[in-house]
């Protein structure tokens, strides 16, 4: 028997590692120099519909693979602009892609940015940035990523006039946008490629995060059951205890949301303070519920939280009096549910909202906190 299970064991691994060599030679290698560029088309962020043709006018073409999410993507977003500032006028036609599947995109993997990437974030992160190229969204097929074969986003793809392409690879040397590359590739190559020159180094390599293909969307099923594991619990605290938070002592940025089971609004967000749980949890950030139920319901809360799987601390007053609470938390807070409020180590409190909070511009407050930041 124990034979059997050893040898069904094998089998299993042997058929788990041939799913993943078909996987991995399903997505089409990166384009080589000298290779014309492959037709697509694409939406835009813009409402228009792109093809390879809509390009033609233009000396030379960059496609450049990226997404809203990875953070070294945007790092490298203002130097974007600026290629297309500095080179539009003089025949650069730059054209940016997304090809993630964004239903194959994980919470913790979200933990440097404010949006994800589906085609209305898309549109958000395109108006607040003011791109000035188009950027087209390839993830419902991925079509356009199979047929370049981008590896990790920022991945850019720069063609001369006849559409063959002259430089793939990484934009320069350096990610952080505080910092001085030393090799400017792309911009190098656009320039001998303006010039009539060849390309001094056609091919680097490109640091960044991994595509997003559709066959990762078990990921997300298997994170959320992972979720449905970790313990959830509810514990009592009294006036000193919230002092005691708000006073913040960690080296995390804290958010807290004031909440009740009886307050519709409160119920209806809480979903999006887990969502943030998930996504910043492993960076220096921390969310702290507090309870303003009476203390005899913590049944009822802690029933509440474990069907939100809120594994985060959570906290329920030990005592009756709400204006108590009201002083505890914030002084300037006039005694609305919900109350939210994110604290800097030290105390320091840099965001105070009572009622509904918006979360997508919760999520901009936390990620643009010193103490979190969208980059490396």
């Amino acid at each position: 028997m124990r034979k059997l299970l050893l040898r069904a064991g094998g089998l299993l691994l042997l058929a788990l590692i041939f799913q993943s060599t078909l996987l991995a030679q399903s997505h089409a290698p990166t384009l080589a120099i000298g290779t014309p560029a492959p037709d697509f088309k694409l939406p835009g962020t813009d409402g228009k519909t792109y093809t390879l043709k809509d390009f033609a006018k233009a000396p030379v073409l960059a496609v450049l693979f990226t997404c809203n999410h990875c953070p070294t993507a945007q790092a490298y977003e203002d130097r974007v602009i600026q290629l297309v500032k500095d080179y539009g006028d003089k025949g650069l036609q730059m054209v940016a892609i997304s090809s993630n599947d964004p239903s194959a995109i994980r919470l913790d993997e979200l933990g440097y940015t404010d949006l994800s990437d589906t085609q209305e974030e898309m549109r958000i992160r395109a108006k607040e940035k003011n791109y000035n190229f188009p950027y087209l969204y390839d993830g419902d097929t991925q079509a356009a990523a199979n047929a370049y074969g981008p590896v990790a986003t920022p991945h850019i793809f720069i063609f001369d006039k006849d559409r063959n392409l002259q430089y793939v690879g990484r934009i320069d040397d350096v990610e952080k946008p505080s910092g001085t590359p030393k090799n400017r590739d792309a911009r190098n190559a656009i320039e001998a490629m303006l010039a009539g020159k060849p390309v001094p180094v056609p091919i680097t390599k490109t640091f960044g995060c991994s595509l997003k293909w559709a066959e990762k969307e078990k990921g997300v099923s298997t994170e959320r059951d992972k979720w449905a594991k970790e313990p959830v619990s509810v514990a009592m605290i009294d006036e000193a205890g919230i002092k005691k938070l708000i006073k913040n002592d960690s080296d995390k940025l804290r958010l807290i949301n004031v909440w009740a089971t009886w307050c519709g609004p409160c119920v209806a967000e809480f979903p999006d303070f887990m969502t943030m749980h998930h996504m910043y949890r492993g960076r220096d950030f921390e969310f702290v519920s507090i309870s303003a139920d009476s203390p005899d319901k913590k049944d009822k809360v802690l029933k509440f939280l474990q069907g939100k799987y809120a594994s985060n601390p959570n906290y329920l007053i030990n005592f009756e009096d709400k204006y108590k609470l009201i002083e505890a938390i914030d002084p300037n807070w006039q005694g609305a549910l919900p109350y939210t409020i994110l604290v800097e180590p030290g105390g320091k409190i840099v965001y105070a909202k009572q009622g509904p909070i918006d979360p997508y511009q919760m999520r901009k407050v936390i990620v643009e906190n010193k103490y979190v930041g969208r980059f490396y």
